[in-house]
């Protein structure tokens, strides 16, 4: 029986994916939940499972933009795994011995072994291997997540059965003139031309973003709404206890801590700012699914902190390095990308004294905050220094009136002022 592999759904706002890279080859056997191909959206790369064990039929071509829901490939279950056809043919040999009887092949697909995909590349890692020396069966020569498997479990039989002193030398420190195997070659750097001008095509994800943010612009109401904070009480807090902190929970006390469990609480007295609009219908959460914006070589990604009203200091704090990690790594999963409902960005850590955020659509606002400056201020008719922060909210004015986003302003101040009602909720 045939099974169509199609797109899932990945969460609100996307819509399309592309099809950047297949994992296993076309007429290939696939195990049931084994990644088949790589898909690019504008929020993370996604590997696809197969949803059930059986021969694999490509329908799609590779930087091919589809809609989720479309069938992407065909499964046809009950044909014969791939190993078991080699098991019969005697000429076959096992994949470790491949390895070390055949060097050409290991040059042959050296550069192609080191382009992971992220399945692959979380094996890799946990395990500490080189790439280069596991032989790919991928397209191209690319590692499957099979192939490192297998490597591994020869590593562990030779372990078991030869002293490591009498384990050959690698093979591939003697030069052997590389096979025509076909591999994919790296990009040549663009160069200027007799003007100075490169010119260079953009990344679909940064095209994706671009009309994401556009898109956000067009359709809502966008307005912003400023304020300023001093952080006096908050950096007089973390400098007499943040080592205490970090020994008790492991984790640094930041700024963001601060910053969210005043917006969480700020949130629940307006909860319009973190609501969203659904065609005529307004849709209220009784809930934070908090996103933290975070800049990654790929563009900015907002990871959510979900549940956000049930975590402690210490909770978010972990949250955030955790998901700031997995987003720098290309590590995070789908649900981690989707389903905010507020979005509170940092861009004081590049510098920016001030800005106006763009909605993270569909959400109704998004708190930015911005770089610390000593600046002189009024306290009870003195003039005294103190650490400044200016804060902006942008919200959907469609959804939100004036009063609503300054009163939330107003009441994040407060909080982040005074972190004693942070801790006392008042």
């Amino acid at each position: 029986m045939a099974v169509d592999v199609a797109i899932p759904g990945m969460g609100e706002s996307v819509s399309e994916v592309i099809l950047i890279e297949w994992l296993k080859g076309d007429g290939e056997y696939v195990e049931r939940d084994e990644p088949i191909c790589v898909l690019e959206t504008d929020k993370a790369n996604v590997d696809l499972p197969s949803p059930a064990g059986g021969v694999l039929q490509h329908l799609q071509a590779l930087e091919t933009t589809l809609e989720v829901g479309a069938v992407i490939a065909r499964i046809e279950e009950g044909a014969a795994p791939a190993v078991e056809v080699a098991e019969e043919a005697p000429a076959a040999a096992p994949a470790p011995v491949a390895a070390e009887e055949a060097p050409a092949v290991q040059a042959a697909t050296k550069e192609a072994s080191t382009a992971l995909s992220p399945a692959v590349r979380r094996l890799v890692e946990e395990h500490a291997l080189d790439p280069v020396a596991i032989v790919g069966t991928g397209k191209d020569g690319r590692l499957t997540k099979k192939d490192v498997q297998g490597h591994l479990h020869g590593l562990e039989a030779a372990a078991k059965e030869a002293p490591v002193a009498e384990r050959p030398a690698p093979a591939q420190e003697t030069p052997v003139p590389a096979s025509p195997a076909p591999v994919r070659e790296a990009p040549k750097p663009i160069e200027s031309d007799e003007e100075g001008i490169r010119r260079e095509p953009m990344s679909r994800i940064r095209q994706r973003i671009g009309q994401h943010l556009v898109s956000a612009q067009h359709n809502a109401a966008m307005l912003t709404t400023f304020n300023e904070v001093d952080l006096s009480g908050i950096m007089q807090l973390r400098a007499k206890y943040k080592e205490r902190f970090a020994e008790v929970h492991g984790v640094s006390l930041g700024l963001m801590s601060f910053f969210s469990r005043a917006v969480v609480l700020a949130l629940g007295e307006y909860p319009a700012v973190n609501a969203r609009i659904d065609g005529t219908d307004i849709v209220y959460h009784d809930f934070v699914n908090l996103g933290i914006a975070v800049s990654t070589d790929r563009g900015l990604l907002v990871p959510i902190l979900r549940r956000a009203e049930q975590l402690s200091m210490a909770g978010v704090e972990g949250e955030i390095k955790r998901l700031a990690l997995g987003a720098r790594d290309n590590k995070l999963a789908m649900d981690e990308l989707s389903g905010g409902t507020f979005t509170i960005t940092n861009g004081g850590v590049f510098g920016s004294l001030l800005s106006t955020p763009i909605l993270n659509a569909p959400q109704s606002g998004i708190l930015g905050m911005h770089a610390i400056k000593d600046r002189p201020i009024a306290v009870d008719g003195e003039v005294v220094i103190r650490p400044m922060m200016y804060v902006a909210l942008s919200y959907d004015h469609r959804l939100v009136d004036g009063q609503q986003s300054v009163l939330f302003l107003v009441r994040v101040k407060e909080l982040v002022e005074d972190p004693t009602r942070l801790m006392l909720e008042v």
